[in-house]
């Protein structure tokens, strides 16, 4: 795809729906109310408001590799400082997905700067799940694995959330609610998990 073809691409959604939507997107204009925080993976095969059917405003996102709710993270930090605090967001989801190439590296001696260390972030779900099942043998099984894997991603991640002090004080008076969903690419089945 190149830069014409988006910007091709723009028009044609101009000229059908946003011409089709315009006072959504008018009203779009002057602000947005989401309701749900939603921190998925930068993976180009989510298009999260599409696989939710989700009109524009409804979801404020944060994309990174992995879904990660890394610790320390200043830009997850001002995520959720500005999705709690200004934008008063009454959901927050972590939605991991099958065939997720973050979790396929955590068995891989990556030789790159910066993508082994933010790996890290999802190291306990590899090691929680290998301790629970054999060494996968078959093609079924290492699959299976990985799915278990990325299921098990998710949950992490909800407890690495849960250390963030303004999402601990929002779920402490109920301001807020977190929740879990798994994205499966061969079927396009969104499946809650936490």
């Amino acid at each position: 795809m190149t830069i014409e073809e988006l910007l091709s691409g723009n028009e044609q959604f101009r000229s059908v729906q946003f011409k089709k939507n315009i006072g959504v997107y008018n009203e779009l204009a002057k602000g947005q109310k989401p309701e749900i925080l939603w921190i998925g993976c930068s993976d180009s095969r989510l298009q999260t408001g599409h696989i939710t059917d989700s009109m524009p405003g409804t979801l404020f996102i944060h994309r990174n590799i992995g879904n990660m709710a890394a610790l320390n993270d200043w830009n997850l930090s001002t995520v959720l400082e500005y999705g709690i605090k200004h934008l008063k967001v009454k959901h927050i989801v972590i939605c991991g997905h099958s065939d997720c190439g973050a979790i396929k590296a955590l068995d891989k001696d990556l030789n790159d700067a910066y993508i082994p260390n933010w790996l890290n972030n999802a190291m306990d779900a590899k090691k929680r799940v290998d301790a629970k099942i054999p060494k996968p043998a078959t093609p079924a099984e290492i699959k299976e694995r990985s799915t278990m894997i990325e299921q098990e991603n998710v949950r992490l991640q909800i407890e690495h959330l849960k250390t963030y002090p303004l999402v601990r004080d929002a779920i402490h008076t109920k301001s807020i609610q977190v929740h879990g969903l798994y994205y499966d690419l061969d079927t396009g089945l969104l499946t809650k998990i936490v």
